[in-house]
């Protein structure tokens, strides 16, 4: 204990005035790095290239590589400290001259400041919304320590409460506290953790495991990420906890190959961690024992279910298998294990630190604390959010989002991954908990949130999940190989508008089919997608049915897009042209009909709705 509170107080002041910033530039002698491309090549040439201008310019100024900036419509960032100035856009055309600016003319860089549409300035994170209407328990410390550093988040206070759980606590304590918090199982189904911990620790065997479930596989999902990136000393902290509440001196971290960066953070931190006994043999001086092993899962969805996850480690096949025996019983090796997802154990500090009641203090009546998640889609502010739950999506979308994207209306927005549902817009003030989507076809999941506007067709939208789920079936059980397969051609048949009002009764048989006896979890849920676009969006399918249109122009092909003169040539379509079919001709821009693919893309793009159909 003594050894982490000299740490503390050594660097305690450094996060202190990051968090307290002044907005006074003349003392700034710091420079925070956002890791915000998932590349770690990527930061190091940055901050490589702002090392260089520093000795040029003889500047007295620290580099420090931290998590992502969690807003991810600005670019590349980097914020100045102690006066918290942020600067968006930052690339090497104008790095030199912003740092000149900055350090040298004492100057705020004008020109690399973030705009809201209203015109307001954003200077520091307190001027942006997009982080006022949020509630950073889990996520805190991403973009605010160095992520490199085990010292730095100890000065937040991190591995105290490993600390103590090692040194004073017992197993029924740890148990208590996180039945008093209401914690629930971030990765999607939401059981409750205290009572997978209780059955572990129940379990009778002498050798139990500790695993984190990093994989990540959701389409649009991306809050694991940051915490992993930014702040990889509390999910060890997190493992750390429960390993001594099971009794277990083994655990794995299970990180999907896509994620270098996630991976190389995590490594380096179990390295500082054991070079200062927090990791390994007689943790902390006491009699424990506990390391964690890295495991890189090759990209399977499947293998985010817990019992294809244990196979994958083991070296198997990543497919499913048949509970009972649930992995608090009979899990890795056969042997009592508990697996957590990341946003799950990374908050088991702060709740054994604070206490249960202090967790307790967030959120709703069934559904406790905050809860992270990946905003995307057709929104004007993309990135990861952090809410109380309970918190409304209405709120999410245009509180925090900043309302939808190039002046579009709000069709849906879609929950959960392709194991999730869809919400349209007037369930927008339903809260964000585990129950009150459910009674409208739709899930939290593990957190993306996807917006789309009413330029998408549902039937595509569906269309595109289902073919997820039909690739990454792990293809064990036939409901979910072979059903799944029939919905993705009765889908094909609706949108090619050759569907019949029969095929839409057998589709809806075929997906309750399919979820009521798929094995697992991800089959079960693998077609929710489709049964919540029939609940609220049954008559666009009907439109596709009977009177063989798509009012989005999304299915039928059987039309041309033309660009009208309220174009202003801003650019934005022939950037999100795919087939490079937009050129400028006679000092206007012009679509080439015979090379265009009908995706779309520039008509959602246009701000000023210059491109009709025809």
């Amino acid at each position: 204990m003594e050894k982490l509170l000299d740490i503390k107080n050594k660097y305690e002041a450094v996060i202190n005035s990051r968090i307290n910033y002044s907005g006074n530039i003349a003392n700034d002698n710091e420079i925070l790095v956002h890791c915000n491309t998932g590349h770690k090549d990527h930061e190091q040439v940055l901050i490589n290239n702002i090392n260089q201008i520093l000795i040029k310019n003889n500047l007295d100024t620290s580099v420090v590589k931290t998590g992502c900036f969690a807003m991810f419509n600005v670019g590349v960032v980097i914020a100045m400290y102690p006066s918290g100035v942020i600067y968006k856009d930052v690339q090497n055309t104008n790095l030199e001259e912003l740092l000149y600016s900055h350090f040298v003319k004492k100057e705020v860089y004008a020109k690399s400041l973030y705009k809201l549409n209203d015109g307001t300035i954003c200077k520091t994170r307190k001027d942006y919304p997009f982080f006022n209407n949020q509630k950073l328990v889990v996520s805190k410390n991403v973009g605010i320590i160095n992520c490199e550093s085990i010292h730095e988040y100890i000065a937040t206070g991190g591995y105290f409460a490993a600390n103590a759980t090692i040194i004073k606590k017992q197993a029924k304590d740890i148990i208590d506290e996180l039945k008093i918090s209401g914690l629930r199982g971030r990765g999607g189904a939401g059981f409750f953790t205290y009572l997978k911990w209780k059955f572990a620790c129940e379990a009778k065997s002498a050798v139990k495991y500790v695993v984190c479930n990093a994989d990540e596989g959701d389409p649009g999902a991306f809050m694991n990420r940051a915490v992993l990136e930014g702040d990889p000393h509390s999910i060890i902290e997190g493992m750390i906890i429960a390993a001594k509440t099971i009794n277990s001196n083994k655990g794995f971290i299970y990180v999907r190959n896509e994620y270098p960066l996630a991976t190389a953070m995590l490594k380096r931190a179990i390295l500082e961690a054991k070079k200062l006994n927090i990791l390994g043999k007689n943790i902390f001086g006491s009699s424990f024992n506990f390391d964690i092993e890295i495991k890189s899962g090759a990209g399977a969805y499947v293998c985010g279910e817990e019992t294809a996850l244990i196979n994958s480690i083991e070296g198997r096949r990543g497919e499913a298998k048949p509970k009972p025996p649930f992995p608090t019983t009979a899990g890795l090796f056969n042997n009592p294990t508990i697996i957590n997802n990341v946003e799950t154990l990374s908050i088991i500090p702060q709740i054994i630190k604070n206490g249960g009641s202090w967790y307790k203090e967030f959120g709703s009546e069934n559904s406790r604390g905050t809860k992270m998640f990946a905003l995307s889609g057709n929104v004007t502010n993309t990135g990861i959010v952090e809410v109380e739950l309970g918190t409304k999506l209405r709120d999410i979308i245009y509180n925090i989002g900043g309302g939808i994207a190039n002046n579009k209306k709000l069709k849906l927005v879609q929950l959960g991954g392709p194991s999730g549902g869809c919400l349209p817009e007037h369930l927008l003030d339903l809260p964000v908990d585990y129950d009150s989507f459910i009674k409208h076809g739709a899930s939290m999941g593990s957190g993306s949130l996807i917006v789309v506007d009413n330029t998408t067709c549902v039937v595509e939208f569906a269309k595109f999940f289902v073919k997820f789920n039909v690739e990454e079936s792990c293809g064990k059980c036939t409901p979910c190989r072979v059903g799944n397969v029939r919905v993705l051609e009765i889908l094909e048949k609706i949108s090619k508008m050759q569907g019949t009002l029969a095929d839409l009764d057998v589709l809806t048989n075929l997906c309750e089919h399919i979820s009521t006896t798929s094995l697992c979890g991800l089959g079960q849920t693998s077609t929710n997608i489709v049964k919540s676009t029939l609940l609220h969006f049954k008559d666009e399918y009907l439109q596709h049915i009977n009177n063989k249109i798509c009012k989005t122009k999304q299915c039928n092909k059987n039309f041309i897009l033309t660009i009208t003169d309220k174009c202003t040539k801003c650019g934005l379509c022939f950037a999100a042209c795919p087939q490079n079919t937009i050129i400028e001709e006679q000092a206007k821009y012009t679509i080439i009909q015979e090379d265009c693919i009908k995706c779309m893309k520039c008509f959602k793009a246009c701000p000023h709705n210059a491109i009709i159909t025809k």
